[in-house]
């Protein structure tokens, strides 16, 4: 792959994609970092600091890190490890492919490779304007503010600080939807079995945070009424859920798990859940949807859970990020072109 100066960089624009992270390797001593970092930002756990620390360090770091690993271990691969790692190094191939006068890198705003390190590269090597791609259809505080915290903060060190796009939320955007439907339907054509029951699973969050004023639970609903539409799904076909709770608060219903049993009990033995929200496969996904998620279905009576993979590198996904960056870049990538 050429490297970003052979690339033309020097035309001053750079694509930045952030993700949130993954740890290093699927071990006790490498999810501790990871978890530390990850569990200390104030935008993720709205907690007054000085009584965080002492949950965190007396009560979560201890245990925590070892549970992970061993969560993390059954979805490493021995090639090309932590799934998020490796499909948002594809997409960036990919969208490097699409647009090849302009270096398109990756980051991560907790773990590596670190913002920290990307972007004073992307300066040293002659980018002047930069595109940044927070990889959240949905904006919440807990993961667009927070990349764009990590990005700003990377900004306030260098000299000479590039001038700055930053790709709002596309959580209805016509070929982000086209491309979820895709992937979908791509995956519901390839089962032996007929779902009885579709679900549009996505990541939660406190309910106080949405009464704060955080537009997840809004930019979610949307998001969900426009696959539907592009699906042709009947209302009495599926269902929207929350999953990945964390502590002892009360998060946006209904959740992810408790749906799968009602629905078990209700005598539904084969489910899809499909997954809008994350833009790569990882962690939430193939374990906790593929795996956990699975069981608690079996426990109440349920036999068989797809868990549909994520936008990855799939075509249509490859599309809609060319498609946005391009809208978004409006002006920049034309006179880049020009040069």
């Amino acid at each position: 792959m050429p490297t970003p100066s052979s690339r033309g960089s020097s035309r001053g624009l750079g694509i930045l994609i952030i993700q949130l992270g993954t740890p290093d390797a699927p071990t006790a001593q490498a999810l501790r970092p990871y978890l530390r970092q990850f569990l200390s930002d104030p935008r993720v756990i709205e907690v007054p600091a000085w009584k965080w620390r002492i949950i965190l360090n007396l009560f979560i770091l201890p245990f925590r890190p070892k549970q992970s690993a061993e969560k993390y271990a059954r979805i490493w691969d021995a090639q090309t490890g932590s799934p998020l790692l490796h499909w948002t190094r594809r997409q960036t191939e990919e969208l490097q492919k699409r647009l090849p006068e302009i270096p398109v890198r990756f980051g991560f705003h907790v773990g590596n490779p670190s913002l920290d390190v990307v972007i004073p590269e992307m300066i040293a090597q002659g980018v002047e304007r930069l595109i940044a791609i927070p990889m959240y259809p949905q904006y919440s505080a807990t993961t667009t503010a927070s990349a764009t915290d990590a990005l700003f903060k990377v900004l306030q060190r260098p000299r000479r600080v590039p001038a700055l796009r930053v790709v709002p939320p596309y959580y209805d955007h016509p070929a982000y939807i086209e491309a979820v439907a895709k992937t979908i339907e791509n995956d519901l054509a390839k089962l032996p079995w007929k779902p009885d029951h579709k679900m549009l699973s996505f990541h939660g969050i406190p309910i106080s945070y949405s009464q704060k004023g955080d537009p997840y639970a809004t930019h979610v609903k949307r998001t969900t009424w426009a696959l539907v539409r592009r699906l042709g799904w009947k209302r009495d076909e599926w269902s929207q859920t929350f999953q990945s709770q964390f502590g002892r608060d009360r998060w946006l219903r209904p959740s992810t798990d408790g749906t799968l049993e009602k629905l078990a009990k209700q005598g539904m033995k084969r489910i899809f859940v499909a997954m809008p929200g994350f833009t790569a496969d990882c962690l939430e996904t193939v374990d906790e949807i593929g795996h956990e998620s699975l069981e608690v279905f079996r426990h109440a009576g349920g036999e068989e859970l797809r868990a549909c993979p994520c936008l990855n590198d799939h075509p249509a996904w490859i599309d809609a990020l060319e498609q946005i960056v391009r809208e978004e870049g409006a002006g920049w990538i034309e006179a880049s072109g020009r040069r």
